[in-house]
């Protein structure tokens, strides 16, 4: 069972954790039926890696979205970079939340220096919080520490504790260097981590002494459009969206909370459990809904757990009466067709289920890591559990922490009918080789049953517009030589095997 322990620091990296292997190559059911065997499955290394991502992107990545948070990275200046793709991802997708204005990214880094590295980083860093309170009076300051700050060992955690005492605000140090984890997901819950320990208050407790709930539930999420507050209102409730456009007073109070779901595991999962485990907001036991069955089973899951069943079925009774029909001709429309999908974990697993659901054959899956536990202790909320049993096998799945010379070399051999990818850099090479692909960068859009009718929609527009690709197709120039496009994709990866493609 995984541990969940507020008292510390450091959160424990999924490698150890939660068994995280980065390494994989076979079919989904095998992996699945690995998994469940605990030592059965084993991390295959690679003897060549072409690029990695870093953990400090991924908490980055939560901790830039607070409303009135500001961020320092403790760091050399090159390792802010990341920290303002967000700033400008809270912009651009803060229609898709409703929010009319949202407030200025404030991002900083202390710029260590060489001299810095021999001297030590503290006295710059405790500066750096003065000034960014003086400044911006925010109402938290998130410390990010980077490969050079935690080789040189900076006291990250004692300065932020002095700074606290001193300004009055929480001062959050979250530890997400490079090097920790080789699992780039590790950052989420680093900065999560961060956010449960600092952030979150314990639930205010009524004359009886039990916990007082109010009428909102967690949605731990990226910055996708609010397709919850029309499910929730019929139980009476509204989102509470973590972390993207939250506050420091919304996630104080996400411990009020009747109730925490996720649109992706791969991110949720570890605040979800520290809700739970540490203060007694229950977590939502089912996969994400995507595709009818878990759908389903995530409406009827909320309503048990709200203590109103029958409002979940009559919600479901009422959208497949209204998109079912849709759903039925896309089937038809997109029947025959084959797809292969590029993603991180859970988003790659309910990408598959979308697949399985409009009738579209998946080739393959390149995804970024596998987790066979989850901090919630569920195997109900396993996604890539739900879409075997649901849709059956994916064969030619590979966990590819971003190795792109792997993916070329697969989609050149196998030639799906569409590329699907969660992130923009791997879209190109879909592209480069004739194949349409479809990115779509907000989460929600294929969730729930109008999101099938979204997806397929979008699917059968890229399909019929493949003008494009096909050109280019024919003026790209591949990087990868000839040589390696003749060997089998895995050939770096543990065995060599010359029978994958069966």
């Amino acid at each position: 069972m995984p541990e969940i322990n507020l008292k510390v620091p450091a959160v424990a990296v999924r490698e150890i954790r939660l068994n995280t292997i980065t390494g994989y190559e076979g079919s989904a059911a095998n992996l699945v039926q690995q998994s469940c065997c605990g030592a059965a499955l084993q991390d295959q290394p690679r003897s060549f890696t072409q690029c990695l991502g870093c953990s400090t992107s991924n908490a980055a990545c939560m901790v830039t979205l607070v409303q009135d948070g500001v961020v320092i990275s403790h760091g050399p200046v090159g390792c802010s970079t990341c920290l303002h793709e967000f700033a400008f991802t809270y912009r651009v997708n803060a229609p898709l939340r409703g929010v009319e204005k949202p407030t200025q990214r404030h991002i900083y880094t202390t710029n260590l220096s060489e001299d810095d590295t021999v001297f030590g980083g503290n006295e710059k860093l405790a500066e750096c919080i003065r000034e960014v309170y003086e400044r911006d009076h925010p109402g938290v300051i998130f410390i990010i520490t980077t490969c050079a700050s935690g080789i040189i060992g900076d006291d990250v955690e004692g300065i932020a504790n002095d700074a606290e005492e001193e300004l009055g605000i929480p001062v959050v140090a979250i530890f997400c260097e490079g090097f920790r984890s080789k699992v780039w997901t590790s950052g989420f819950d680093a900065g999560y981590h961060g956010i449960a320990r600092k952030l979150i208050r314990p639930p205010a407790t009524g004359s009886d002494g039990q916990p007082q709930r109010r009428e909102i539930i967690n949605v731990i999420n990226f910055w996708g459009s609010d397709i919850f507050s029309r499910w929730f209102e019929r139980f009476g409730c509204k989102p509470n969206f973590i972390t993207p456009y939250s506050t420091t007073e919304s996630l104080a109070a996400s411990s009020e909370a009747r109730a925490s779901v996720q649109a992706c595991t791969t991110l949720g999962s570890y605040l979800s459990g520290a809700l739970e485990k540490e203060f007694g907001v229950p977590a939502l036991k089912a996969a994400p809904p995507y595709g009818i069955p878990a759908t389903n089973r995530w409406l009827r899951a909320l309503g048990e757990l709200l203590g109103q069943p029958q409002v979940a079925e009559e919600i479901i009774a009422d959208d497949l009466a209204e998109f079912g029909p849709q759903i039925e001709e896309l089937r038809a429309q997109l029947a025959g067709k084959t797809a292969y999908v590029t993603a991180g974990a859970g988003h790659g697993h309910s990408l598959l289920s979308l697949l399985g659901e409009l009738g579209i054959e998946a080739q393959g899956a390149a995804l970024f890591h596998h987790d066979p536990l989850n901090d919630i202790d569920s195997p109900e909320a396993d996604s890539l559990v739900a879409r075997v049993r649901d849709y059956g096998d994916v064969p030619r799945l590979s966990i590819c922490n971003k190795q792109e010379f792997e993916l070329v070399n697969v989609l050149s051999r196998v030639r799906p009918d569409l590329l699907l990818a969660r992130h923009g850099g791997m879209t190109l090479w879909g592209a480069k080789l004739g194949i349409p692909s479809l990115l779509i960068g907000d989460e929600h859009f294929g969730m729930g049953y109008q999101g099938l009718v979204n997806y397929g929609q979008a699917i059968l527009e890229v399909l019929e517009n493949n003008e494009f690709v096909t050109n280019l197709r024919q003026h790209a120039i591949n990087p990868y030589t000839k040589w390696w496009l003749e060997q089998p994709p895995y050939t770096f990866l543990g065995d060599e095997d010359d029978d994958w493609l069966n």
